[in-house]
C-alpha cells in the first residue's frame, strides 16, 4: 500500500479515535450525568473529575491521553523515518477530532490530555519539563486552566531548542486550538472571575 494512502487512513482513523467522547461516555455510563449540561458544560477529564469524582476524572484523563498517545507511536514506527511531517498530521488527527467531534456536532472538549497524549508519544522529555510547569502553576494558583496554558506556552520553546522543527510546528498549531479553546477562561483569568479547581498551595478540592 502507498506510503500516501496508509497515512491518510492512519489520520482518518487518529481523527476519528480522538473524536470518541470518552468524558460523555463515563459520566453517563457510570454516573447518569451529562456534562455538557453541568459543570464547565465540557467533556474533558476536570469537568468530569469535578462532576463524578476524582476517580472518573482520571479515568477520561487515561482516555483522552491515550487517543493522542496511540496514533503518534504507530506513525513513528511506521513512517517517521520516510515522512517527519506526515506523523505531525497524525499528532493533529486526534487533537482536532477531540475538539471538533463529528459525534458532538463539531462541539468537543479544549484538547489538552490528547496533546499531552500526543507529545507523550513524540516528546516524553520536553513533554515531562512542561508537565512539571503544569503541576506547579496548578499548584500555585488553583486554575487547571493556567496550567494547562502554560503547559502549552512552554512546550514549543523546549522542541525549538531542540531544534525538533515537525514537532515544534505541532506544538505551535495544537497549542493555538488549545488557547482557542480557553478563550472564555483567558477571559475569566484575567477579570479575576476563574474559579480555582483546587486550593492554591494543595492538590486538594476546592470546598
Amino acid at each position: 500500500m502507498p506510503i500516501a494512502v496508509s497515512m491518510s487512513a492512519l489520520c482518518l482513523s487518529a481523527y476519528l479515535l480522538g473524536a470518541v467522547p470518552f468524558g460523555l461516555v463515563i459520566a453517563r455510563v457510570c454516573k447518569g450525568v451529562d456534562p455538557r449540561r453541568d459543570g464547565s458544560g465540557n467533556v474533558g477529564a476536570t469537568n468530569v473529575a469535578r462532576l463524578c469524582g476524582l476517580p472518573w476524572g482520571l479515568l477520561t484523563l487515561a482516555c483522552d491521553l491515550l487517543k493522542g498517545f496511540f496514533p503518534v507511536f504507530i506513525c513513528q514506527r511506521l513512517f517517521a523515518s520516510e515522512t517527519p511531517f506526515l506523523c505531525l498530521l497524525a499528532g493533529l488527527a486526534p487533537v482536532a477530532g477531540h475538539m471538533f467531534s463529528p459525534f458532538l456536532r463539531f462541539r468537543g472538549g479544549k484538547g489538552v490530555a490528547t496533546n499531552v497524549g500526543v507529545f507523550l508519544a513524540a516528546a516524553p522529555a520536553q513533554l515531562l519539563v512542561a508537565g512539571a510547569v503544569c503541576l506547579l502553576v496548578i499548584w500555585r494558583s488553583g486554575f487547571v486552566s493556567a496550567g494547562s496554558l502554560s503547559l502549552t506556552a512552554v512546550l514549543p520553546i523546549l522542541l525549538l531548542a531542540r531544534s525538533a522543527w515537525p514537532l515544534f510546528c505541532l506544538s505551535l498549531i495544537t497549542g493555538a486550538l488549545i488557547a482557542f479553546a480557553h478563550r472564555e477562561n483567558i477571559r475569566r483569568l484575567l477579570r479575576g472571575e476563574e474559579k480555582p479547581w483546587i486550593r492554591p498551595g494543595s492538590f486538594k478540592d476546592t470546598p
